[in-house]
């Protein structure tokens, strides 16, 4: 029996999770601290940038994942045995993403083909964790709140998932781009925009 409390206790689980995932971001540079001795902070900064840029960008990605997890749930009155393990699995991806963030910024940015695959390739597991639960969502309608019943769409997180798996490819045949690869996902909101305009055109009657 799925109840309430249950609901409840899942969005709780789960942003409780994200919250301790986002922290340990910082670990590594509260460990830098250390480091000051006879150095300045604005010195101890500068010797640490990368591992500032890297933490930064990690936060924005768990960030990211957090909102849209949160804008699904906002949608949605309760839940099942698939949205559950669905959910869990999402969750084990967010706390495995402060590994290869530690990676990264171990090698002061120096991130081998191994290491950007790993990083990307957990961002798309991810995504995809994302999308698998608004499937389920969808194919259940008693879980929408009936208010947003017959208005929830696949699209955006489908494209978003498949946006994340192409830049994935990119690192994969092109090693040598990196990182990099990421700025590629500005396209996102454009691609999601213009393929959400043709399936209202597929779907308008015909005059």
């Amino acid at each position: 029996m799925h109840t309430e409390r249950g609901f409840d206790r899942l969005v709780n689980f789960s942003d409780a999770v994200v919250a301790i995932a986002i922290t340990l971001l910082i670990l590594p540079l509260v460990d830098t601290a250390t480091e000051l001795n006879d150095k300045t902070v604005s010195e101890l900064l500068a010797d640490n940038w990368v591992k500032l840029l890297v933490f930064v960008i990690s936060f924005a990605v768990i960030g990211r994942f957090w909102l849209a997890h949160h804008r699904m749930y906002e949608n949605i009155v309760g839940y099942d045995k698939p949205l559950l393990w669905a959910n869990l699995f999402w969750l084990l991806t967010i706390v495995f993403l402060p590994f290869p963030t530690e990676l990264i910024a171990a090698g002061a940015g120096e991130s081998s083909p191994a290491t950007s695959a790993l990083y990307i390739g957990t961002m798309v597991l991810s995504s995809f964790a994302g999308t698998a639960q608004m499937m389920i969502i969808l194919r259940h309608p008693e879980l929408q709140a009936p208010e947003v019943r017959g208005t929830l769409s696949l699209i955006p997180t489908l494209v978003a998932s498949s946006m994340m798996l192409l830049v994935f490819l990119v690192v994969v045949v092109f090693p040598e781009v990196g990182l990099f690869a990421l700025l590629g996902l500005v396209l996102t909101g454009p691609v999601q925009a213009v393929v959400q305009r043709l399936s209202k055109r597929a779907k308008a009657p015909a005059v």
